[in-house]
């Protein structure tokens, strides 16, 4: 195996995943762009290997999308957090929560429905009131090559009311 040029070296374990360290940037895996080191090599399911960083995404609009995008692996741990849920999350240690089981952030009974939710892939979708600020929340299963890669949690804001359209096909009008 060649020399590690990642740049972290080194993977924390916890339990059997693996925690990603000291985020810089990402390349992804193939690219010929570095090598990275054994722990890169066995971190789980990540479709890249990140050169002396913790992101798993590059996308600058994931970043800036004005709502929490949290994403887990099949166990629950938690993979990556754009910054909106980093601040939303602040309290209990923001991005430091990454490489944690998103299951020990819920309380019961939330964390059973969460944890069959992920084990049965379904999607759950609903709406919260929190300090007079609503929110729509959407928890749904994430593939890699048409395989379960894990969970992922949108949450933003709505408005106390929200228009709804039919754009059902009415005869005779264009598409």
């Amino acid at each position: 195996m060649p020399t590690p040029s990642c740049g972290h070296g080194s993977l924390r374990k916890s339990g059997n995943h693996s925690q990603l360290l000291l985020a810089r940037r990402i390349v992804p895996r193939g690219s010929g762009l570095g090598v990275p080191c054994d722990g890169c090599y066995n971190a789980p399911g990540l479709p890249y290997w990140v050169d002396g960083g913790s992101k798993v995404t590059d996308h600058q609009w994931i970043e800036e999308f004005p709502g929490t995008i949290m994403v887990c692996d099949t166990q629950g741990i938690i993979l990556e957090m754009n910054e909106r849920s980093a601040q939303a999350y602040h309290a209990d240690g923001g991005r430091a929560l990454i490489g944690h089981n998103v299951l020990d952030c819920h309380p019961e009974p939330a964390r059973t429905r969460l944890q069959q939710l992920m084990e049965t892939q379904q999607t759950n979708v609903y709406t919260i009131e929190k300090r007079g600020v609503r929110k729509l929340i959407y928890q749904a299963p994430w593939y890699r090559d048409g395989q379960y890669a894990g969970f992922v949690e949108l949450a933003f804001e709505i408005p106390a009311t929200l228009p709804h359209f039919v754009r059902d096909k009415l005869p005779g009008a264009l598409s």
